[in-house]
């Protein structure tokens, strides 16, 4: 208004008909002004914590460990179930797979292809929701010290995010430490319900450290060591390095222990998965020493 009374002031001389082409310009203006204003008003009030947004990923890129970890663990379950059929042993392998599951397996000569089906409907596996299908093929050598195992997600649904990929799995029969052992290639991509979206590349090595050769899948402990990165939708990256072996026990929804180091551009520190605890609880330490408690979904 100030403004306004400025203009018409310092025009007085001006006749009422150039006044009023001034006033619809000055009205412009402030339409203009009080626009701009907004917009920056709402833009302010949608930006996050980038703090809050960081731990958001991480928090995220935890869920795809889960989903990467039940993949492994029924591609192994079905490989060595099948192994164990071809092999005829005393001990047969119980598989842990629910009978809600279909295996179907294609046999030629020594080449296997094996399709895992949870139905369009979902099957509830090691206490998770699962849709589609996951299919894997290799070549059977049972006096070979290394086996390469193809696989491809089809349609599969994990706890509702779609999980998209084809990757490799090499199995060996003994490792330095005399246990079996298999070194997952990742090339995943997941999609949660709300849109967001991540991708998964890199390496995580499951080393079988107790139950091989019990005949009861559900006995069974891996540690997995190994480094991969996060890639999000809208271009944040983050990568990660096994500090502590992550303690996988089948029986449980989640990694019990095991720590893994994180890092971005100006943020990054350890995600602490605990003392060897079933439950869904992990803590984040950032580089500055901050520690934030996690809950995993």
């Amino acid at each position: 208004m100030n403004f306004l009374n400025h203009e018409l002031n310092s025009n007085n001389k001006i006749g009422l008909r150039n006044v009023m082409k001034v006033v619809p310009k000055l009205m412009l203006a402030f339409v203009v002004l009080g626009l701009t204003f907004t917009s920056c008003t709402s833009d302010n009030n949608t930006v996050s914590d980038p703090q809050e947004t960081e731990i958001t990923e991480v928090r995220l890129s935890s869920e795809i460990d889960v989903a990467a970890n039940v993949v492994g663990d029924i591609i192994i379950d079905a490989y060595e179930l099948e192994e164990s059929d071809n092999l005829d042993r005393q001990s047969q392998e119980q598989s842990a797979l629910p009978d809600c599951v279909t295996i179907t397996v294609v046999a030629q000569q020594f080449f296997r292809e094996v399709t895992v089906d949870f139905g369009t409907e979902g099957c509830v596996v090691h206490g998770h929701l699962l849709k589609g299908q996951i299919v894997f093929s290799y070549t059977r050598d049972p006096e070979a010290q290394q086996i390469l195992i193809t696989y491809d997600l089809v349609d599969f649904f994990f706890d509702a995010k779609n999980v998209l990929g084809s990757k490799t799995i090499l199995r060996e029969l003994s490792n330095e430490n005399g246990n079996p052992q298999f070194t997952h290639t990742l090339d995943l991509t997941v999609i949660w319900p709300n849109g967001a979206q991540a991708s998964r590349e890199g390496l995580r090595v499951r080393e079988w450290v107790e139950g091989f050769g019990s005949g009861v899948f559900s006995d069974n402990v891996f540690e997995i060591t190994g480094n991969w990165s996060t890639t999000f939708v809208n271009g944040n990256q983050h990568t990660y390095e096994v500090l502590t072996p992550l303690r996988r026990e089948v029986i449980c929804f989640y990694l019990v222990s095991g720590s893994v180091d994180v890092q971005r551009t100006n943020f990054g520190g350890t995600f602490d998965y605990g003392d060897g605890d079933c439950d869904n609880q992990a803590t984040f330490t950032t580089n500055n020493g901050n520690v934030i408690d996690v809950t995993l979904n």
